[in-house]
């Protein structure tokens, strides 16, 4: 068998689609952070049996969005202070890398799809739609790093932004004024359409900051002691 032999996957894999299904409902607060998982009564909502339970269960695993507990079975992870500065100090690294890309490439095209992003962000501010503006925000964040061309940047990206969006279900209730989001995102697109990279790098570490700052207050991206993690 020579690799043209190989033909292509037609339909996503029975684990494949429940892995999904499990990544969504912890992205969007559906499983909450804690929340344990039954076999028995997951087995019976997806109407599978358990071998390809187990092997989905699996993935989330080794994506670090479950933890295995000896003798007591798997749960959602729990983001403390140092999950949450570790994420965005690992989120700031790969998006700063995009933003340069972007910077020394099409500025104009690249701020043209954040906007989009930003024009959602601002609709569901004014619909009062907390879940639609989180959404929207991490599409921000997913475009900028797709626009940087690189697959890897996107890659390493997957789950940390899964796991960002259980964040932003935490951080949506810290804002006084929802409008400070949008203006946030806005500022940064501005900077990276007039080319400038030092306040375009400013504002963005600015953004991320702030996000660890409320929620994990007391911790900062900036600051010399490191929280532990988990």
């Amino acid at each position: 068998m020579s690799l043209s032999d190989i033909e292509p996957v037609s339909r996503e894999s029975t684990a494949g689609i429940i892995a999904r299904q499990l990544r969504d409902a912890i992205m969007t607060g559906a499983l909450p952070p804690g929340t344990q998982l039954g076999e028995t009564d997951l087995a019976a909502r997806f109407q599978v049996s358990r071998g390809p339970l187990r092997e989905a269960m699996q993935h989330l695993v080794s994506e670090g969005l479950l933890r295995s507990e000896r003798h007591r079975g798997l749960f959602v992870i729990d983001l403390g202070p140092g999950d949450v500065y570790d994420i965005y100090s690992a989120r700031w690294a790969i998006e700063r890398a995009a933003l340069l890309r972007a910077l020394r490439g099409d500025r104009e095209g690249v701020a043209a799809v954040l906007e989009q992003a930003v024009a959602e962000m601002a609709t569901a501010a004014g619909e009062d739609d907390p879940a639609a503006l989180s959404s929207a925000d991490l599409r921000f964040h997913e475009a900028l790093i797709e626009a940087s061309g690189s697959k890897r940047l996107v890659r390493m990206a997957r789950t940390l932004l899964i796991e960002t969006r259980m964040c932003l279900a935490a951080l949506q209730g810290t804002y006084q004024r929802v409008e400070e989001r949008v203006e946030e995102h806005t500022h940064i697109i501005d900077a990276l359409r007039a080319g400038d990279e030092t306040k375009a790098l400013a504002l963005l570490e600015a953004h991320m900051d702030d996000a660890v700052q409320r929620l994990a207050p007391g911790t900062s991206l900036t600051q010399h002691e490191v929280p532990p993690i988990g």
